[in-house]
């Protein structure tokens, strides 16, 4: 059953720590960040670090649709009945999805929406919504890199099923060949992972996602990544885009 949870049972310093980052996100002013960027751009590497420096929640659509098709919220049955019936999720179920996370606890100094929007009927969609409750997007993060590197980063992926753990044959490889460094079970390449399937996906993204960020270029929002650079490089541009506002 579910209810108040026992805090007797967690170490005093944990308690302490979780009270010293609460009190610091407090402070943090709020930042609403959209990612936009190709296969193997580095989001995944980037996510983590500015959720924990700004205190922003992390919000992926499919990770969305499946929590609230689990909990069989209103929207999630929606969602539930349009994928039964072999059709996709509508813009409206999922920007209502979005709003419906960003009213919780865990976003209340902001968020970062990566996957959405795709198209600009969706992006004027979700400003619609966050209008409606007297918010913007304030950074919209494009993260460039070079076909032949995404290509190399993405076809050289090996990935722990398990735990989601990855790794790259040249630039990260495991401590024992095809093995996991924590468990030492197998790694896996996902079969997307090939330069064919690559090419393909990025010609759909560029067809797709280039409006978008012309759309959002002409309010001023996008900060353009040199996200072929060292991931503390590309860190350390978007703590500057972060604060200093968009550069397009």
């Amino acid at each position: 059953m579910g209810g108040t949870p026992d805090l007797t049972e967690v170490p005093v310093h944990d308690l302490l720590e979780e009270v010293q980052r609460r009190m610091l996100c407090s402070l943090k002013p709020q930042k609403r960040v959209i990612l936009i960027g190709p296969p193997g751009c580095g989001k995944g590497t980037q996510s983590p670090i500015m959720k924990k420096e700004h205190c922003l929640c992390h919000l992926a659509t499919g990770d969305m649709l499946r929590a609230a098709v689990a909990a069989e919220t209103p929207l999630g049955k929606k969602a539930k009945a349009a994928m039964d019936e072999g059709g996709l999720v509508s813009d409206e179920i999922v920007v209502g999805l979005i709003g419906d996370n960003i009213s919780t606890p865990e976003c209340r100094t902001g968020f970062i929406l990566d996957g959405f929007p795709r198209t600009v009927q969706q992006a004027e969609k979700l400003d619609e919504m966050l209008n409606e409750r007297g918010m913007k997007i304030d950074h919209v993060l494009n993260f460039v890199v070079p076909d032949e590197l995404l290509m190399e980063r993405v076809t050289g992926r090996l990935i722990h099923p398990a735990s989601g753990r990855t790794y790259h044959e040249k630039t990260s490889p495991p401590k024992h060949e095809g093995r996991d460094d924590v468990t030492g079970e197998p790694l896996i390449r996902r079969k997307d992972d090939n330069a064919e399937t690559l090419r393909k996906r990025l010609a759909a993204f560029q067809q797709q996602t280039t409006p978008v960020i012309e759309y959002y270029t002409k309010k001023g929002s996008v900060n353009q990544l040199h996200a072929d650079r060292a991931a503390e490089e590309v860190a350390a541009e978007i703590r500057t885009a972060l604060k200093e506002g968009a550069r397009s």
